[in-house]
C-alpha cells in the first residue's frame, strides 16, 4: 500500500480517544486493499483504488466516522458514515465485517458499478406558492413542464425561507421568473 505521511500527522493531531480508532480503521483498510493508495480527500484520510475513493475516516470532538464509498445501501446510524458515531473500539463491528464491506466497495468500483443516489423525499406544493402559480398561467404552465429536479429547486428555495416576508418575496420572484421561462438557477446556466 502506498501510504501518505499526512495521514500519520492527522492521526497524531486527533484527540487521544480517536487515535486508536483511526489507527485500527486504517489497518483494516490496508488489509482489505493491499494495493490501495492513501491520500487526504475532503480533509479526511482516504484509501483509494484505481484513483477512486474506497474508504475515508475522520475524527471529530467526541467520535470518529468511517465512510465506505461505493457501498450498497446500508442503514446509516447517527453521524457521518455507515458505522455511525464511533467513540471507542467497542463501537465497531467485527474486523472481518468491516474488511469485507471495504472489499465489496472496491469490487463495485472495479466492476464499474455506481451506487445509485438516495431518492430525495417529495416536497409538497405550499398553498401560497400554488395559489400564486394559479394566478399566473404562463408561470404555472412552465413550472409544470419542468423536470422534477428543477421544480424541487424552486420548492426548496421557497420552503427554506424563515421569515414570511422573505417567503413572499421569493414567491413573487419565482412567479416572475417562471412566467419568463426561467429555471431557478438560470443566472448560472450560461457561465
Amino acid at each position: 500500500m502506498k501510504t501518505d505521511l499526512r495521514i500519520d500527522e492527522y492521526i497524531a493531531r486527533a484527540a487521544p480517544f480517536a487515535q486508536p480508532i483511526l489507527t485500527h480503521l486504517r489497518e483494516l483498510a490496508h488489509r482489505a486493499l493491499p494495493h490501495g493508495e492513501e491520500a487526504i480527500k475532503w480533509r479526511m484520510p482516504t484509501v483509494m483504488q484505481d484513483g477512486k475513493n474506497i474508504v475515508s475516516i475522520a475524527a471529530f470532538k467526541a467520535h470518529c466516522a468511517c465512510v465506505i464509498h461505493h457501498e450498497e445501501q446500508h442503514a446509516a446510524g447517527e453521524g457521518m458514515g455507515q458505522l455511525g458515531k464511533i467513540a471507542s473500539l467497542d463501537d465497531l463491528p467485527p474486523d472481518e465485517h468491516i474488511v469485507e464491506r471495504i472489499r465489496q466497495g472496491a469490487e463495485r468500483v472495479a466492476a464499474g458499478k455506481r451506487t445509485p443516489p438516495k431518492p430525495k423525499p417529495e416536497i409538497a406544493m405550499p398553498d401560497d406558492f400554488g395559489a400564486a402559480l394559479d394566478s399566473a398561467l404562463a408561470a404555472r404552465t412552465f413550472f409544470d413542464g419542468l423536470a422534477p429536479s428543477h421544480r424541487r429547486e424552486y420548492l426548496e428555495w421557497i420552503t427554506e425561507a424563515k421569515r414570511a416576508g422573505t417567503r413572499a418575496k421569493r414567491i413573487a420572484t419565482a412567479v416572475e421568473w417562471l412566467a419568463e421561462g426561467k429555471r431557478r438557477n438560470w443566472k448560472y446556466e450560461n457561465c
